[in-house]
Parts: structure tokens; C-alpha cells; sequence
């Protein structure tokens, strides 16, 4: 089963053996799902029983969920995250003990995993406050191997000592290392 996640904050379904062969010319994804035309596609991968996920929106606010209350058993999906006005912004496996997050003012927070509830579905949290802009994206870490991201040539650059961005869930954060991508982007 493959998962797709849409920045309308559902999470649609495709068995990989109604997936066209190569040999045709495809056929959309949005027809196979019911995915809406002002609907983008956040994320999409393989489902694995067991695993969570961290889900998170523009606005800055996330949980953790189950993988398996994500499975969608019509075309027209589940409803996980609540969006309001803004867009689902990013799905990614809780895996680690720490999450880090970055805003569109490239300040970075990083918390405990534990401090974000695991709902089935809702608004979720504040993982970090902003005075403008939002969410730009979300990772889980393990502390003690410290944050990691590809430099603009291209390398991986990591920063062990993360004191300077840990704090509390909801708080601001600090601007980003030095060597972080103009992108905002973990990776």
C-alpha cells in the first residue's frame, strides 16, 4: 500500500497493483485517489504497520499519529490533519528523541519527541511560534548524533552540540547554523 499525504491534510491510499505498468502513458495519480485539484501532494511512500508519523502544517502546529489510523480505506481519503486556512507542510516517520524544527524565518527549535501528543487526528500542537511567515520544515533526530543537512555544494554537515537551539515546544528558536541551505529544507 502506498500512502499519499495532501496539503489538504488527508492521507489517500493506492495498492501498488493498480498502479498502470510502464509500458502505457500512466495515468494520473489524482484520478486513482480523488485527490482535489487545489490539493498538492506533501508526501508519499510505502506504508509500514507499526511506524508513526509526525504530521505538521504551515500554521506550525503538528502531532504525532499512528501510521495504521492513517490508512484510508476509500478513494476519497482520511481526514488526519485540520488545516484551517493554511496547508499541510510535512510528514515525516517519528523516528529518534528529539524533533527539530525550522520556520520560514530560518530560526531552529528542537524539542523531545515526547512533548508532542499522538492523536488520531485534529489540529494538533504548536511546535514553534512566529511573528511572520511558518512552518518550512520538520525532522526527527537522536541527540546525541546531533542534526545533519546537505550544504548548497552539496555535503553533508552535521552539528553536534545543539544546546544553542534546545528549548521548549512553542518557543521560538534561534537562527539557524552557519552552512544551513537558503531553502530551509533538513534535507
Amino acid at each position: 500500500r502506498i500512502l499519499i499525504f495532501g496539503t489538504d491534510g488527508r492521507f489517500y491510499m493506492v495498492r501498488a497493483a493498480n498502479l498502470p505498468s510502464g509500458r502505457g502513458m500512466g495515468e494520473p495519480l489524482r484520478l486513482m485517489a480523488d485527490l482535489p485539484n487545489e490539493a498538492r501532494i506533501v508526501d508519499m511512500f510505502v506504508h509500514v504497520s507499526g511506524r508513526k508519523l509526525i504530521v505538521a502544517s504551515t500554521a506550525g502546529d503538528g502531532f504525532v499519529v499512528p501510521e495504521d489510523d492513517v490508512v484510508a480505506q476509500t478513494r476519497a481519503g482520511k481526514q488526519v490533519l485540520n488545516v484551517g486556512d493554511g496547508a499541510a507542510r510535512a510528514c515525516v516517520p517519528a523516528a529518534g528523541d528529539h524533533v527539530a524544527v525550522v520556520g520560514e524565518n530560518r530560526k531552529v527549535l528542537v524539542f523531545p519527541l515526547t512533548d508532542l501528543p499522538e492523536m488520531g487526528r485534529g489540529k494538533g500542537v504548536r511546535l514553534q511560534s512566529y511573528k511572520d511567515g511558518g512552518l518550512s520544515d520538520v525532522t526527527t533526530i537522536v541527540l546525541a548524533e546531533g542534526l545533519s543537512w546537505l550544504d548548497p555544494a552539496g555535503r553533508t554537515r552535521t552539528e553536534t552540540d545543539l544546546t544553542e537551539w534546545l528549548g521548549k515546544r512553542a518557543s521560538a528558536g534561534r537562527m539557524a547554523p552557519r552552512g544551513f541551505p537558503r531553502d530551509n529544507r533538513f534535507s
